[in-house]
Parts: C-alpha cells; structure tokens; sequence
C-alpha cells in the first residue's frame, strides 16, 4: 500500500515537472528567439506542458468526488479536461480579432471543429472497441446520462442554424453557453453517490481534510497558470512547425493541437474502460463533447467580439468553414441518436471511426477517379480550381451520409429519442437503478 501511494505521489511529481521546461521558456523570454530559430522545440515543450497540467487537473478535480453528484464531478473534469483545448482555440479566436483577414479565423473554427469530430470518431469508438475485447460487451451508459444526451441533442439542433445562415454571430454565442448553463444547474442537484477514486487521485483522498483542500487548490492554480502559460507558445509552435514542414496550418490545428490538448482525456478513459468501467469512461466522454460543443463554440463570438473591438461583423468565415461546422453538427447528431438506447455497440463504434476515416481517404480518391489532366499553366490552375472544388463537396457529402444514418436510426426506434427528454428532469430518489448497475445485477447468479 505504501509503494502504491508512493507511486501515486511519483505520479503527481513528474506530471509537475514536465511543465516547468515550458514554463521557462516563456517566463525567461526565450520564447520569441526560439519560436524563429526552432518551433519544433518550443511546440513540444509547450505541449509537454499542457499534457502534464492536464493530467494534474484531472486528479485535482477527481478528488473533489466526495463532495459533488456524480454527474457534476464528469462535468467539471470534463470541463477542466478540454481547458488546454480552451486555451488553444481561444488563443486562435484572440489573433483573429486583432488580424480578422489573416488564417487565424480560419484556424479558431479548425480546432474547435476538430476536438470536436475527434471526440466522437475516434475516443468514442476506442472505448466502444476496448471495452469489447475485453468484456464482449457492448458500453452500458448510466441513466442519468440522458442530461447530457438531452442538452447536446439541444446544442445539435440549433448548430445547424450556423451554416444555415452562414454566420456565428454573438446570440449564437449567448444560445450555447445558455444551453450548458441549464445544464450545469441539472446537474448541480444531482444526488451525491459513493465513488471510489483510482490512482493518484486516492493518495490526495488519503490525506487529511485541511491538507487535501489545499494540495487540491494548489494543483488546480498551478495546472491552470501553466496551460494559460503555455497556449501562445503552442499555438505559435505549431503554426511555424507547419511552415518550416511544408504542412497546412489549418491541418495542424484540426487535427494534431486538438489530439495533443486532449490526449489526458483519451487516457484516462481508456484507463477506464480498461477496468471495466466503460460507461463512466463514455460519460466523461460525452460530457466532454457536451461542454466542447456548447460553451467552447458559445465562447467564440464573445472573445472575438473583445478582441476586434465590436460585436458585429461576426467573425469571417467562408464556405469551406461552414461546411466544416455542417459536418461537426452532422456526427453530433448521430452521435446522440447511436446513445438514445444508453448503450454503445462496438459495430457503432467502427461506423463512427469508418466514417470519420472516409473524410481524409475520399478527396485522394475522388482524385484518382476524376482527374484534370494538366497541359499547360491554365490546365494546372483549373485542376487546382478543380482539385478545391471536389474537396468541397466531400464535407457536405459526408454530412448528408452522418443525417441519413441518424434519420434510419430514428425511424427504427423512435420511442427512445422520448425518453432523451427525460434528462432534463431529476429523478426522485431511488427512482431505479442506474442501466450498468442494473445490467450488472441482472447477471448475477
């Protein structure tokens, strides 16, 4: 027992320490120099620092479980979780106030986009795989789980208003962050549940109630300066990165930054699963796409607005990004419609993955297939214009694909979707068990 909350404390300690060489970067003022002469290094150093922050938030805030409902305790991890997310994406959204004809506005709805899609295509589907190597069984989600399910649906239905009338204007802003507000007050009063706390999380709950608080707080203020420290160096880092690679920004931002700022999340619900305790891996999971999908995006409009100094015109955004928040809005509905039964599949899990997989395979393929064969320099600028034009019509392509599944799986089952709506609702105490506690004592002898 002494090793393991030795190892737990080992845990804590280095966690701490691979934040510091990012923080004395930007404290010592090295960061200009060598975001010029070495992006690469000040985009791992920084981000070294976000994951290790991460991971201190996560145990802080599931310390606090003692004191909190189950259902606030994943909403606050989850919230805290995507905070290296926040810092990121809000960092993009400030550069593109200050220069709104720049790529920074491009680059805001690129991760916002991307955490977002990443969530449900690939941390979704892993657990929904892990679990089933390891069980044969499909992820059971707790009843109360329908809060977040009946919010994100809410959230789900009015993001395809954005693309609908091509703008994210300062009331779209004032609708999310309304809609995870309703949320949060739900959750709230919740009853509190017993919980047994894993890894270094159970050391801070061993200690006395004085120093526990303390230890907690401190994790948290120091976890939170470092990713506030380090989200201009990494935002920064990776842009130059992309330049000096010969990569697209707008490709590091969708994909790599948002796999970096929330790879703490990945592994502790992988950790999770692991353990058999898939649907409370889900859970944080979908409570994470929850506060992503509402306050994050509800946030961008807001910060812009500080930032360039006016709230109308919205932030610019062209074509390419409305079909990418069309795409986002288009998972999230199937994301919530496979969910509508409290339980996820593995075959559900390989659609989500196969289908956030056909985005990149398609555009090389649909190349290959209708190719503009180049002769001479106007040849080549219309297979340019050609080659942007095909990889337009992929997003909306897969949009309708993500919709029309969502529609047949709604038209199979239309009764379940009634009782999503039940999760804005708090149940009386001892109402029913929750659907995996359930499961579980329906299969024993």
């Amino acid at each position: 027992m002494y090793a393991m909350k030795r190892g737990h404390l080992v845990a804590i300690v280095l966690a701490a320490l691979i934040t510091l060489p990012g923080i004395a970067i930007r404290v010592t003022g090295a960061f200009e120099p060598l975001l010029h002469s070495q992006p690469i290094l000040v985009a791992t150093f920084a981000g070294l620092a976000v994951l290790g922050a991460s991971f201190l938030l996560l145990w802080a805030c599931d310390a606090l479980q003692e004191d909190l409902s189950q259902t606030l305790v994943l909403a606050i991890v989850a919230l805290i979780a995507v905070l290296p997310e926040y810092a990121v994406d809000m960092y993009c959204t400030w550069m593109a106030g200050q220069y709104p004809q720049s790529d920074w506005p491009h680059l805001a709805i690129a991760n916002m986009t991307g955490a977002n899609r990443l969530l449900i295509g690939v941390a979704w589907s892993v657990i929904a795989f892990l679990f089933w190597l390891k069980t044969r069984r499909d992820v059971v989600l707790q009843r109360e789980r329908r809060t977040e399910l009946f919010f994100l649906g809410i959230a789900t239905a009015y993001a395809f208003f954005i693309p609908i009338k091509g703008s994210l204007a300062w009331y779209d802003g004032i609708v999310f962050i309304g809609i995870y507000a309703w949320y949060l007050i739900i959750a709230r009063r919740r009853p509190v549940a017993e919980s047994e706390a894993e890894g270094p999380a159970e050391f801070i709950l061993a200690l006395p109630r004085t120093p526990r608080r303390v230890f907690t707080y401190g994790m948290i203020v120091f976890a939170g300066a470092a990713i506030l420290v380090n989200a201009e160096p990494f935002s920064h880092g990776l842009v130059q990165t992309g330049k000096l690679l010969g990569v697209s920004e707008f490709l590091l931002m969708q994909w790599l930054a948002p796999i970096a700022s929330e790879a703490p999340e990945f592994t502790v619900a992988i950790m999770f699963a692991l353990r058999g305790h898939a649907g409370l891996a889900l859970g944080s999971l979908l409570s994470s796409k929850l506060n992503q999908w509402t306050l994050l995006v509800g946030m961008i409009p807001g910060v812009y607005a500080l930032s360039a100094g006016h709230i109308m015109p919205p932030m610019p955004m062209d074509g390419h990004q409305m079909n990418e928040i069309l795409l986002t809005a288009a998972q999230s509905l199937l994301g919530v419609m496979l969910l509508v039964s409290l339980r996820l599949s593995v075959w559900q899990g390989l659609l989500l993955f196969a289908l956030f997989i056909g985005q990149f395979i398609a555009p090389p393929l649909v190349h290959a297939i209708a190719p503009l064969p180049p002769t001479d320099v106007a040849h080549i600028l219309n297979q340019e214009a050609w080659r942007d034009y095909l990889e337009g019509m992929i997003h909306p392509l897969f949009a309708i694909i993500y919709i029309a599944t969502a529609i047949g799986i709604f038209l199979d089952q239309p009764r379940r979707l009634l009782d999503v709506w039940q999760g804005a609702k708090l149940d009386p105490p001892g109402a029913a068990l929750p659907v995996e506690d359930a499961l579980e004592a329906a299969t024993k002898p």
